[in-house]
């Protein structure tokens, strides 16, 4: 553990005790945003529609499990990565073990651990030695680019001055990053010969969808670079569960004098012009600040204004969202499995749609999350929204059908490619795009960000009022605990810089 600052709003060069800020929402990037905005003297208070906080990365208990909600897979604790960073800087020490194998990839019977080498990939895909050496180079200048925040996208002259120093002048070899800047993934593969590699693409792919959510064809080359490197960059066992990460921050916000609301939903934001003025709750509160954070989807964020969602990114027209499945299972079944992650592809190779898994156990002697024996599992698949929600309003009745079928899909999935699974399973239960919806506020249940398919077209803290700000994995550089918290760190970059003019 690392000490705390001795003058919290000395780091901002001003005091911000006069200030006081409101994050909608207990995401992991609300909660990261308001403990620095804590820690640098500033008076917040998160309002969290749910009774725990977490959102899309916290833990919830049912019949008995402690289950991670959605994101299962810890990253970004290595030594300089964002998590890290921000753990060292709020001077919390993550309950973090390191995972020897990040997940193992399977399809058609076959096995392939992701690890912190890239040994047994190139053994199994020879070719692609030259490819993964130019993506450690890459990944390796990127994560060094978004050490304590990037400027991107660029909102001011100040933004442009601060990446130019930061990369050509502190990284100068991160020049030859701007030649895969507008090129997807897939051109990037070709490069190297590896465009005609269907298994090698197919492994590509599946590594996308889960960190950048598209493919090599559709994912942007320096994206997919840091994407990659997950597994290389370590993953981390967070012992509770995910949801611990979100525990520790909300709690790190209250230490500094920050306040996190729980069953308090934010219902409509009041402004006028281009400032925001504060917030109405559903228990029928109004409340005022001189700076609103918003942990929400674009889409979301304009419903709160009483708009009808634009969708007007050319790049951002339909997102993604997920069918999980969260099961009570014999720990057997995974002790025969090796790992506790696994990426589970169909026998086709199709992505989503329960064609292919991303399965995650609690740790064997986590007792706090299952029954002496049994391991509390996630899985998801990823959907597209409309369909349920179509079902939905046609009728309940074949809402459930449709939530029955992909149950069924999933678990014969999961039994092809793990047989030990089958008759291990002790209790089931399914979450869909509208039980998303429901849980995290979120417009169709969209979950995981935004497709990563250009470094132009993306969105980033600013909105359309000076004091109005988002964060989260709708913002550059998207999903992923590192990306959430570098997006974060960029919030707090333009709340703080709001927070001058202010005062002017």
């Amino acid at each position: 553990m690392t000490a705390k600052f001795e003058n919290p709003s000395s780091v901002a060069g001003m005091d911000n005790s006069d200030l006081h800020c409101i994050v909608i929402g207990a995401g992991l990037g609300g909660l990261a945003a308001a403990a620095l905005l804590a820690r640098r003297g500033m008076q917040v208070t998160v309002l969290e529609a749910q009774s725990t906080p977490g959102g899309c990365a916290g833990n919830f208990v049912s019949n008995g499990y402690r289950f991670d909600a959605g994101a299962t897979v810890g990253c970004g604790f290595h030594p300089g990565g964002p998590l890290e960073q921000l753990g060292h800087e709020l001077g919390i020490e993550w309950p973090v073990t390191p995972e020897p194998v990040a997940w193992q990839y399977r399809r058609r019977g076959r096995k392939l651990d992701l690890c912190r080498t890239r040994e047994g990939i190139i053994a199994r895909f020879p070719r692609s030695a030259s490819f993964w050496e130019e993506q450690s180079r890459m990944a390796e200048m990127l994560w060094r680019l978004s050490e304590n925040g990037l400027h991107w996208p660029l909102t001011s002259l100040p933004d442009l001055a601060g990446l130019f120093l930061k990369g050509v002048g502190g990284l100068p070899g991160t020049v030859s990053l701007a030649k895969y800047a507008t090129g997807t993934a897939h051109d990037w593969l070709a490069t190297h010969g590896l465009d005609t590699m269907s298994d090698f693409i197919r492994f590509i792919d599946a590594q996308l969808m889960i960190s950048v959510q598209a493919t090599s064809r559709e994912a942007n080359a320096l994206n997919a670079a840091i994407a990659l490197d997950l597994p290389v960059s370590g993953t981390w066992h967070v012992r509770g569960g995910v949801g611990r990460i979100a525990e520790l921050l909300a709690a790190s916000i209250e230490k500094d004098g920050g306040a996190v609301v729980y069953n308090k939903k934010v219902i409509r934001l009041d402004t006028i012009r281009r400032e925001a003025l504060g917030v109405e709750t559903a228990d029928g509160d109004a409340l005022a600040a001189d700076i609103i954070i918003a942990n929400l989807t674009p889409d979301s964020l304009e419903q709160l204004e009483g708009r009808a969602p634009e969708r007007a990114k050319v790049g951002i027209r339909s997102g993604w969202s997920a069918f999980m499945l969260y099961l009570g299972m014999d720990s057997s079944a995974f002790r025969m499995a090796g790992v506790d992650h696994l990426q589970i592809i169909s026998s086709d190779g199709r992505l989503g749609e329960c064609q292919s898994l991303f399965v995650s156990a609690s740790a064997a002697d986590e007792l706090s999350r299952a029954p002496s024996g049994q391991r509390a599992v996630t899985i998801s698949t990823h959907s597209r929204p409309e369909p349920w929600f179509e079902a939905l309003r046609s009728g309940r009745a074949g809402y459930l059908r449709m939530k029955e079928r992909y149950t069924r899909q999933a678990l014969d999935l999961l039994y092809e490619e793990m047989p030990e699974a089958e008759g291990a399973v002790r209790s089931v239960k399914a979450a869909t795009p509208v039980s998303w919806e429901r849980w995290t506020g979120r417009r169709l249940g969209y979950v995981g960000g935004y497709a990563q398919t250009s470094l132009f077209d993306v969105y980033g803290p600013s909105t359309r009022y000076d004091n109005l700000f988002l964060v989260g994995d709708s913002i550059f550089p998207g999903q992923s605990l590192p990306g959430v918290v570098t997006g974060a760190r960029r919030t707090v970059e333009l709340v703080l810089r709001q927070a001058r003019k202010i005062r002017l």
